[in-house]
């Protein structure tokens, strides 16, 4: 193998790590997020939760004002029966009695289906605290975790970025150039076997030319389709040539 073609592979092996680092490096802000987010939403549903249990209780406390109020006019009202003696008017006090007791049991039966409500919204907010605890906890345990392996991976991107220059500097300007615009336009598989026939690459079949300039080893040769550099090895098979 040529001494270019060997230079270029450990170039892009450490390249590919490279990558690989900081790929995994911009993926923990994003998995931090999400933990603190899902905390976020379980705090979010507890408020709401002890949110609705405050209006539940400021409607049942307002209900019990206006039973008060009714139990006051029905008061009053049997105070003016008692005073009055002409019978329309005893009537239409009777009337308005009635009215008041029928508004009271209306107002209770509401005030029933809130202390009904009252029990399932503590439920809820006992659910919503067993949530957010658990989502605390989890954020903490992956928080630390996530920190550790952030710290692990600067480390290792420094290691490899320490000599990426020096491994880079080795391999021809020429060639260099060539595999740094590939590695922008085609990722980073540039440097790749011969088997078969066919580009490591794209998988595109090659001519004969081009697979016996490969096993010939003497120059830098390149693919037809995709423009990746090729190299071979006695263990690749070039059936498709023969």
């Amino acid at each position: 193998m040529m001494d270019v073609i060997e230079k270029l592979l450990v170039l892009q092996d450490r390249d590919r790590s490279l990558r690989r680092v900081q790929g995994e490096l911009a993926h923990i802000g994003p998995e931090r997020q999400s933990f603190t987010a899902r905390t976020s939403k379980a705090q979010a549903g507890l408020e709401a939760a002890k949110l609705r249990g405050n209006q539940i209780e400021s409607e049942r406390k307002r209900l019990e004002l206006d039973v008060e109020a009714k139990k006051t006019l029905i008061e009053k009202y049997s105070n003016q029966q008692l005073q009055t003696r002409k019978n329309e008017e005893y009537k239409a006090l009777s009337h308005e009695i009635e009215m008041c007791k029928a508004d009271i049991i209306k107002i209770e039966d509401r005030m029933i289906e809130l202390m009904e409500q009252t029990e399932t919204g503590q439920k809820e907010v006992a659910r919503c605290n067993a949530d957010l605890a658990e989502a605390k906890k989890l954020m903490a345990d992956q928080l630390a975790q996530l920190a550790a392996r952030e710290t692990n991976l600067k480390q290792e991107l420094a290691e490899l970025q320490s000599n990426r220059e020096e491994l880079s500097s080795a391999v021809d300007e020429g060639v260099r150039s060539k595999y740094e615009r590939l590695v922008k336009s085609k990722g980073e598989n540039i440097v790749v076997g011969v088997n078969n026939g066919v580009c490591g690459g794209c998988h595109m079949k090659l001519p004969p030319q081009i697979l016996m300039a490969c096993r010939g080893d003497q120059e830098l040769v390149t693919c037809t389709n995709c423009g990746r550099i090729l190299y071979y090895t006695r263990e690749m098979n070039l059936t498709a040539m023969e």
